[in-house]
């Protein structure tokens, strides 16, 4: 079955594309949550709408416009609140609404007829282009190298930013580092399973490695693994039964979040359950 699949063409690079953006949920995933900026992230995805609708306006690549926008609703949120009465999760809900309905006005004046939106809503990765490879394959080195250069400070910043700062450490520099950093991860995934499922896809695979490992680095690498997995589930499930495959890897990943999740509850019951009786034999 395997080398059915890939004896396509579309097939392997959707592979590869796979491979990519479980790269990037590893590294994105476990600095969102970490740092809870898991709202933050859906928030600079749907912003990137905005973008994308401007590459079909003006003609250019949209996947770039969508990293123009992202990054700029990034610096917005963790900016903008400081210098003014906003919360941060107040511009979050505004920057995500405006560059949704900037998106749908973009592409509502672009000439011709509107095109097929989909693919980057709800993804497409079996339509991935050898060229959109490269650019996802270029952001992700950017977001590798980036958090293979500063891990140590990234460590520190993530769970312990009041040290960090009482040892006269650059706090704020790595502030902006990860706001810079989580757009460009996330148009990686946006190609992957689109605007709407990428929260989905970041968040998962972590939450499921969290549930196993304590230390950040298996935490990274074990939620690459399963983004994989989940990935490679996905792809066949849609190339097969003839569904959408960002939906696909999206409902995989989440029933089998669901199911760890009742599985490890119905274990720690278990365990409770056996630990109180053995004491009450003694």
């Amino acid at each position: 079955m395997i080398d059915a699949i890939l004896h396509y063409s579309f097939m392997r690079n959707a592979l590869f594309a796979a491979f990519l953006a479980s790269i990037v949920t590893g590294i994105i995933g476990t600095i969102a949550i970490e740092k809870k900026l898991v709202s933050m992230s859906g928030g600079i995805a749907h912003a990137s709408f905005g973008g994308i609708g401007l590459g079909y306006l003006l003609g250019f690549e949209p996947i770039w416009g969508g990293l123009l926008f992202a990054v700029g609703a990034s610096c917005a949120v963790c900016k903008l609140p400081e210098q003014s009465r906003l919360k941060a999760d107040t511009m979050i809900g505004i920057l995500w609404s405006f560059g949704m309905a900037l998106g749908i006005l973009f592409i509502s004046l672009s000439p011709g007829y509107m095109p097929d939106m989909t693919s980057y809503l709800f993804g497409d990765i079996l339509t991935v282009s050898r060229g959109a490879l490269w650019t996802m394959a270029g952001f992700t080195i950017v977001v590798v190298l980036v958090f293979v250069l500063f891990y140590h400070h990234l460590v520190l910043y993530l769970f312990d930013e009041e040290y960090m700062r009482a040892r006269g450490m650059r706090a704020g520099l790595m502030e902006w580092i990860v706001y810079l950093i989580i757009p460009i991860g996330i148009i990686v995934l946006v190609k992957v399973v689109g605007i709407i499922l990428t929260i989905a896809l970041l968040t998962i695979p972590v939450s499921i490695a969290k549930m196993r490992f304590r230390s950040i680095g298996k935490v990274i690498v074990s939620s690459m693994i399963v983004s994989f997995l989940f990935c490679l589930t996905g792809i066949t499930l849609a190339y097969y039964l003839n569904i959408p495959s960002g939906v696909s890897i999206v409902i995989i990943s989440a029933t089998v979040y669901f199911l760890m999740a009742i599985l490890r509850d119905r274990v720690r019951k278990w365990k409770h359950r056996r630990m109180k009786h053995m004491r009450s034999s003694i």
